[in-house]
């Protein structure tokens, strides 16, 4: 380098910094937190904040109203879940005994039966082959 340059850095500044740093982590945490566990989170924030500069009830109350929106979320996103399950396993029954074709056409047959697994829904067919419904499949 040539010659000393100093470069200004604005402060940091910490206030509230416990505040933010829990409300990120309840957010953050998402499903893996239930509402006990954020319950004591609060209380010991509450017991260790500065009572010098004690944190307004407002933002208990935001961040209370923000970890009930995500635990609803959670539950909507589950019960949805559950019914597209439900919906596809009701559809499987439509295509037994129905001649099923794969995607790349090495695989046919007529479905036996039906296995709704993570990876969706597998037809599975006389032969014994499995053919996991997707895009390209031909149902005759």
């Amino acid at each position: 380098m040539t010659g000393d340059r100093l470069m200004s850095v604005p402060p940091v500044s910490t206030t509230n910094s416990s505040t933010t740093g829990t409300s990120s982590t309840a957010q953050a945490a998402g499903p893996s937190i239930d509402y006990q566990s954020f319950l004591k989170l609060l209380m010991a924030e509450m017991k260790n904040q500065d009572p010098t500069n004690p944190m307004d009830s407002t933002q208990y109350v935001a961040q209370l109203a923000t970890f009930s929106q995500v635990e609803q979320s959670v539950q909507t996103n589950s019960k949805l879940d559950q019914l597209l399950q439900t919906s596809a396993l009701a559809q499987a029954g439509n295509i037994i005994g129905h001649s099923v074709t794969s995607a790349d056409g090495n695989t046919s047959g007529t479905v036996s039966s039906v296995r709704l697994t993570s990876d969706g829904l597998v037809a599975i067919l006389d032969t014994g082959q499995e053919v996991t419904m997707q895009s390209g499949v031909v149902i005759q």
